[in-house]
C-alpha cells in the first residue's frame, strides 16, 4: 500500500522548470532514495511532500489524503506523519539537547514536563546517545548532532522520516554509524523510511528501492537490482561519477 503517492507534480520559479511532471509512489514500509545532483530539484521536491510549497499542478496524496488543496490546520495535521531530519541538523542553539528533542511533545503534546523528559531520554538512547540533555548543540561534535536531530525526529513515533542529506558534512566514520543508525531505526520503529541524498553509497547502503532525478524529471525508478542493469547512459555516468557523458556540468 503506498503511503506517498505523487501524480504529474509540476513545479517553476519565474520561467526555470524546477519539477517537471513528477510520478512517483513509495509504500508503506518500505526504505526509498531519492537520488540527484545538486540543484536537480530534490529540496523543492521535499518541501511539496510535505507541504511547505505549493505545486503549480498535479497532486500529493499522503495515505490517500490529497494534500495539494488542503486548509493550514488540516494539514498541520498531516505533517504531524512526518519526522524531519535536515541536511544541517537544524537545532535551535539557545535550547538544550532535552528542549530541542522535546519540541515537538512541548508544542503538540499534553504530556508534562517530567513525561516528556523521560520520553526524550528514550529516544537518546535509541541513537546512542546518555546523559547530554542539559548540554547545547555547539558542545556537540557534528556526528552527534546529526544523532540529536534523529532523535527529535522520531520521538514521537512518526509513520515516515525524510531524511535530507543525512550524512553532509560528517567524518567517515561518523557517516557509518548514521547510515547504520538508519537503517536500525527503520527496521525497530517499522517506519517508512526517505533518504535524498546525491551520495550513491549512502542512498543504496538504505534504502530498497530508488528515484533518479534529473533537470525536474524523474528518469529511472526501481530497485536497486534494476540499476545493475540499467541502459540510460545518464543514470550511468552518475554511478560511474564521470565528468564526461550526456549529463554537461551546468546541467542541473
Amino acid at each position: 500500500m503506498s503511503i506517498i503517492r505523487i501524480e504529474n507534480l509540476c513545479k517553476k520559479f519565474e520561467s526555470k522548470k524546477v519539477l517537471d511532471m513528477v510520478n512517483l509512489r513509495m509504500n508503506k514500509g518500505e526504505a526509498f532514495l531519492i537520488l540527484g545532483r545538486s540543484g536537480a530539484g530534490k529540496t523543492v521536491l521535499l518541501k511539496t511532500i510535505i507541504g511547505l510549497l505549493k505545486p503549480d499542478s498535479g497532486r500529493i496524496f499522503i495515505e490517500n489524503a490529497d494534500i495539494t488543496h488542503l486548509t493550514r490546520k488540516r494539514l498541520d495535521k498531516i505533517r504531524l506523519k512526518f519526522g524531519l531530519v535536515f541536511q544541517n541538523s537544524a537545532l535551535f542553539d539557545f535550547l538544550t539537547i532535552e528542549e530541542n528533542v522535546g519540541f515537538a511533545l512541548y508544542q503538540h503534546s499534553n504530556l508534562t514536563k517530567k513525561q516528556i523528559a523521560s520520553a526524550v531520554k528514550s529516544a537518546l538512547e535509541m541513537v546512542a546517545l546518555a546523559n547530554i540533555e542539559k548540554l547545547y548543540p555547539h558542545e556537540l561534535s557534528g556526528g552527534m548532532r546529526k544523532r540529536v536531530a534523529i532523535a527529535r525526529a522520531v520521538i514521537y513515533r512518526p509513520k515516515i522520516i525524510i531524511y535530507d542529506e543525512p550524512t553532509t558534512g560528517i567524518d567517515p566514520i561518523s557517516v557509518d554509524k548514521i547510515v547504520s543508525l538508519i537503517k536500525d531505526l527503520h527496521q525497530r520503529l517499522s517506519i517508512t523510511t526517505l533518504v535524498v541524498t546525491h551520495d550513491l553509497n549512502v542512498g543504496l547502503a538504505i534504502a530498497q528501492r530508488c528515484a533518479f532525478l534529473l533537470q525536474g524529471r524523474i528518469i529511472f525508478d526501481g530497485t536497486k537490482e534494476d540499476l545493475k542493469t540499467i541502459k540510460d547512459e545518464r543514470v550511468i555516468q552518475f554511478i560511474n561519477g564521470t565528468s564526461t557523458g550526456p549529463i554537461k556540468e551546468m546541467e542541473v
